[in-house]
């Protein structure tokens, strides 16, 4: 009875070791891919962005099919409140005046979130503003990240005067306040979202380059990398293969949370006066234009028929920096193998 037992339990026990072995072993970018997808809020924070990135892609067939344009003025029509609310109004029958009236003063073209103080449709400055204010931040945070990472590799591989040069040279543009640059910048260039971008890409790269050499500086004295240079691998070879590569959580992670900061230092910018110059619409020069007017009230009603202006680029500029920030840190959760071992 007791070979039995024990004979039973050599199956079992064998049986799951069997299982265990046929399991296909899991890389390090397939473990990163099973913790996010666990991870809800980061899943949420990506759709989101996926989302504003497609509404802001076909920002011209949106407003197309609606029927407007950011550039259209119509000062007849100014700070007409959001439509929207007054038509689901409409349609359950709880005020049946109000939306065909809005309707007819529109000349028959729904404004759904109402028009802005030249009249212009906030929808769609909106979805537009949002390609402008997300491809300046795409663009200048992989600008950043390519310099930064560039930079950082060569201070931490090389050290010695490399390092000092280098430091030396990010702690002095550090220390510069950003807005006499780009004050300075507009005044010999004509201010342009182009401009714009190059210099918060250029100017934006000395945090990637600290951490990019922290980075370094840990994984150039590890056994793969000491290895690799006893066999007489060149130091460019290193750097690519090697350092670079085993770098890239950090990269990534950085990165994303960069893009966010920069869609929030776009609309700083725009709101002072120093961003994307009007009449092309972004999100910063968008809350920029509605400074004037948070008060203002129809001469009629004397409601405050402008907060829309303030409140939906604002939400907008919230919500997108902070899943930019959640992407960042969802990733960051993901691709450290220690914070994963400690869930």
């Amino acid at each position: 009875m007791a070979v039995q037992e024990t004979t039973a339990t050599s199956i079992v026990r064998d049986n799951g070791v069997s299982e265990i072995l046929k399991r296909k072993p899991q890389t390090y970018w397939s473990m990163a891919r099973t913790s996010l997808s666990r991870d809800k809020l980061t899943l949420i924070a990506m759709s989101f962005i996926l989302l504003i990135g497609l509404l802001a892609i076909f920002a011209g067939t949106i407003s197309s099919a609606l029927g407007v344009d950011p550039y259209d003025t119509e000062p007849v029509n100014k700070f007409q409140t959001p439509y929207i609310i007054p038509y689901l109004e409409w349609r359950l029958g709880i005020d049946t005046t109000t939306a065909p009236t809005m309707l007819y003063q529109a000349g028959g073209t729904p404004h759904w979130l109402g028009t802005d103080q030249l009249g212009r449709d906030v929808l769609s400055r909106l979805l537009y503003g949002g390609r402008i204010s997300l491809t300046i931040a795409l663009v200048a945070a992989a600008i950043a990240m390519v310099v930064g990472v560039l930079f950082g590799t060569l201070s931490g591989y090389f050290g010695g005067v490399v390092d000092d040069v280098f430091m030396w040279f990010i702690n002095t543009m550090t220390s510069i306040p950003d807005i006499y640059l780009l004050i300075i910048i507009n005044s010999i260039f004509r201010p342009s979202p182009l401009i714009l971008t190059l210099y918060l890409g250029l100017l934006g790269w000395f945090g990637t380059a600290r951490f990019m050499r922290g980075n370094v500086l840990k994984v150039r004295s590890l056994d793969y990398t000491l290895s690799a240079r006893a066999i007489g691998a060149t130091d460019s070879r290193i750097m690519r293969s090697h350092v670079i590569p085993n770098s890239m959580p950090v990269i990534i992670v950085i990165t994303f949370i960069d893009v966010g900061a920069l869609i929030l230092t776009e609309s700083i910018l725009s709101f002072l006066g120093v961003g994307v110059p009007p009449p092309t619409p972004s999100w910063g020069n968008m809350l920029y234009g509605a400074n004037d007017y948070i008060f203002y009230r129809d001469p009629i009603t004397y409601s405050m028929s402008a907060l829309h202006l303030l409140i939906l680029p604002g939400i907008l500029t919230t919500l997108t920096v902070l899943a930019f920030y959640l992407i960042g840190d969802g990733l960051r959760d993901a691709l450290d193998p220690m914070l994963k071992n400690k869930k």
